[in-house]
């Protein structure tokens, strides 16, 4: 029943900011690590940025002084905020999270639907 519901995507013109979101929901017991992943047409899906329980952030290089990731456990959301936007920031993006829902069963990932985001050149 665990749910990772995803917002905030669409059009944007290059040098312009999106802010996306994704909450997850649903039976949780130990919420890990969250982050975010794109995929553009006939690529792989590669990570954008995630972010411990406690803070500690990661990006990839392509987006680094660009976009921030945050979080609120509180809400169980985590958050995206795109900055700068490039036509080569176009792609899909999943959000994922490591969590189990009970100490009797594993750690696993979930994803997201995935959110559209197009940067307009």
């Amino acid at each position: 029943q665990v749910q990772l519901v995803e917002s905030g995507g669409g059009l944007v013109q290059a040098g312009g900011s999106l802010r996306l979101s994704c909450a997850a929901s649903g039976r949780i017991f130990s919420l890990n690590d969250m982050g975010w992943y794109r995929q553009a047409p006939g690529k792989q899906r590669d990570l954008v940025a995630d972010i411990t329980s406690g803070g500690s952030t990661n990006y990839a290089d392509s987006v680094k002084g660009r976009f921030t990731i945050s979080r609120d456990n509180v809400k169980n959301t985590v958050y995206l905020q795109m900055n700068s936007l490039e036509p080569e920031d176009t792609a899909v993006y999943y959000c994922h999270a490591n969590l189990r829902t009970s100490w009797y069963n594993p750690f696993s990932d979930y994803w997201g639907q995935g959110t559209q985001v197009t940067v307009s050149s």
